[in-house]
């Protein structure tokens, strides 16, 4: 099997990820922050290691700003519903993911309002456009960082400076960037990052995270015990465990960690140039067949490793049915969940074939795919 979904989650993981998970629970096995044995001990000591490797990575001082989640998309309610209050306004993109667009569509109820900026065609936003959306009561900037359907990649520096000018803070959905590509929130005016810990970071799913500035408070999603000042019914103010309640994804963050490890190993500048220049050679063979549609920027390099095409008079589900049973290779077809992306670019209802690819993929996996699809296309015409 040829491996191109890395969007979804990668694969494979290192096997020092899964050497981990498993090291945890045949060796460690205790619940961290509840007892003050040995084994006990150790979990904390792995928690914490986690943690610190992964503010390590983002250039991040102080890693009790680094609150532990399930996911990406726990961390981004975590940050809406623990922000935003009735009266508030929200500015978001044309071509956010549903675990945006879905939460802020939720919160109308309690009378907090968004609205879009525009993308052209190809997925891209102009910073420009930004100024004259921006309202009395507008608290947030919400936008992804990089395209989970074209692969294109938002200025996060450019809206951090308007927002920062404005007074308004930035939160970036770096689901499809964290561990691809080098990801600064201090230096870039983030104010609060989401991102997963199954992606480009290499782990298991089940982990992810926000990351929330100095500064900033934020009310938690849930309540209940966090190993500390138990002698209380009030939720502690101590971070993160204020965010933290209940058990952790122990294994999982034993795994995270490694994952991280590996990234830093192979080196984030490494890996998203070796993704742009497979991508490049994908959207090179891909525009060489007669038939075949491609999406989002032309310059790959502005890009992360995600592509989408379709082929004409195909549907895109029947394209991924046939690459993955005769062929051998996985994709993913449909809307990605991010309708909003292809409205704006033009495939809704119809989605698109999407390509992702991660650290381990190389030129040959490109080359297959391009002579399957090739194969495809005449296939069809005869």
């Amino acid at each position: 099997m040829i491996y191109l979904d890395n969007a979804a989650t990668s694969f494979p993981k290192p096997e020092r990820v899964v050497e981990a998970i498993a090291q945890y629970c045949k060796e460690i096995g205790a619940n961290p922050g509840r007892a003050s044995h040995s084994l006990a001990r150790k979990a904390n000591a792995t928690i914490a290691h986690t943690r610190r490797s992964l503010a390590a990575l983002l250039e991040i001082e102080d890693p009790s700003r680094l609150i532990f989640t399930p996911s990406a998309t726990v961390a981004l309610n975590l940050a809406f519903k623990g922000l935003l209050k009735a009266g508030d306004h929200v500015l978001t993109t044309s071509m956010e993911h549903n675990s945006i667009l879905r939460p802020l569509h939720g919160l109308e109820k309690l009378g907090v309002t968004h609205s879009q900026i525009p993308c052209n065609g190809r997925g891209e936003l102009d910073p420009a456009d930004i100024p004259s959306l921006i309202r009395p009561h507008t608290q947030l900037i919400a936008l992804l960082h990089g395209s989970n359907v074209t692969g294109s990649l938002m200025p996060v520096a450019e809206v951090g400076m308007i927002a920062r000018k404005h007074s308004i803070l930035l939160l970036v959905d770096a689901a499809q960037t964290v561990g691809s590509i080098p990801v600064d929130p201090v230096s870039s005016h983030v104010d609060l990052m989401a991102g997963p810990g199954h992606k480009g970071l290499l782990g298991p799913m089940g982990t992810g995270f926000l990351y929330v500035r100095p500064g900033i408070e934020l009310e938690p999603l849930w309540a209940g015990g966090t190993g500390t000042h138990s002698e209380s019914l009030k939720q502690p103010d101590t971070w993160p465990e204020r965010f933290e309640s209940g058990t952790y994804n122990a294994p999982g963050l034993a795994g995270l960690a490694e994952g991280i490890a590996e990234t830093q190993d192979l080196g984030l500048e490494a890996i998203a140039t070796h993704e742009r220049t497979l991508m490049e050679h994908l959207y090179n063979g891909l525009a060489q067949i007669p038939g075949i549609i491609l999406y989002g920027p032309t310059d790959r390099r502005k890009c992360i490793g995600t592509l989408s095409f379709n082929v004409q008079e195909l549907d895109c589900s029947e394209v991924a049915h046939i690459l993955d049973k005769v062929y051998g290779i996985a994709v993913r077809a449909g809307l990605h969940c991010a309708p909003a992306a292809h409205h704006t670019i033009g495939t809704f209802p119809r989605g698109t074939v999407r390509v992702s690819v991660g650290p381990y993929n190389t030129e040959e996996d490109i080359h297959t795919l391009i002579r399957a699809v090739s194969e495809i296309v005449s296939f069809r015409r005869k």
